[in-house]
């Protein structure tokens, strides 16, 4: 199958500024991220940086990814893989699939397992991802966002709360994980072009609201979620400084 992986990447960050350009081992964040993805793919995939400041555009061009320039502006990075899927005139059953441009130990399989959801699961407008939780304090963290799945592997519902809930278990709090293992969401996507040219004009959802998760709104309007269910974590990506010396020293040594 073929697809198209975009990698959204906005230069300002309040955590680490100028997060895509931060050189790791002698190339910026989102060439790593770029370069991770085309080396891994055994499947026709074309692979587009969709930025939003000229510096970014310059500083793929001169590795040889493909990258395009997109508002400033956009509330959301889904509003900006919509402008890009307008700009690249893709069609709307074509599908793309959305890696962060902070992310450059993502493994190429799991990016290949969410965009053929769309093709196992044709009811499907979106597909995502998960791993079982394996500690209790991930479970009850509410920065760790949990899943639950139907029996068809589509998502019933995301939540930043403790789910599915053992009712006997938790009486006198967490200090357990219930069994099948509850599930952490890994934060990738894949869309059906058609879907994602829609989805920014959708009304926000009340529980969209509360939980602080975007894709609750695609839930809330009707629409299905195919989720992979993957063997182990997804490599951590960047959000701070820490991660990003934790993220150079990977490359280091495996140079």
């Amino acid at each position: 199958m073929a697809f198209t992986v975009l990698i959204p990447a906005r230069l300002a960050s309040t955590r680490l500024p100028n997060k895509p350009l931060a050189d790791i081992a002698g190339l910026p964040m989102v060439v790593r991220v770029a370069q991770r993805v085309a080396a891994g793919l055994q499947l026709p995939a074309r692979i587009v940086v969709a930025a939003d400041h000229d510096s970014i555009i310059q500083a793929c061009q001169r590795h040889g990814v493909e990258a395009i320039l997109t508002r400033e502006d956009h509330a959301s990075g889904s509003d900006r893989l919509a402008e890009a899927c307008e700009l690249l005139g893709l069609g709307d059953d074509e599908i793309v699939v959305n890696v962060q441009g902070d992310e450059p130990l993502i493994d190429p399989d799991l990016v290949r397992a969410v965009a053929e959801l769309l093709l196992s699961q044709p009811m499907a407008s979106m597909g995502t991802a998960a791993h079982a939780i394996a500690s209790v304090e991930d479970f009850k963290n509410p920065n760790v966002v949990k899943v639950v799945l139907n029996a068809a592997g589509l998502a019933l519902y995301f939540s930043r709360a403790p789910i599915a809930w053992w009712r006997d278990g938790y009486a006198t709090g967490i200090d357990a994980l219930a069994q099948p293992a509850p599930l952490r969401h890994i934060g990738i996507y894949s869309y059906r072009v058609g879907f994602l040219r829609r989805f920014p004009s959708l009304t926000q959802a009340p529980m969209e609201i509360t939980e602080a998760l975007e894709q609750l709104r695609a839930l809330w309007h009707g629409y299905q979620i195919a989720v992979h269910v993957n063997d182990a974590a997804a490599g951590a990506g960047v959000d701070t400084a820490e991660d990003l010396e934790r993220v150079r020293r990977h490359f280091a040594n495996a140079d």
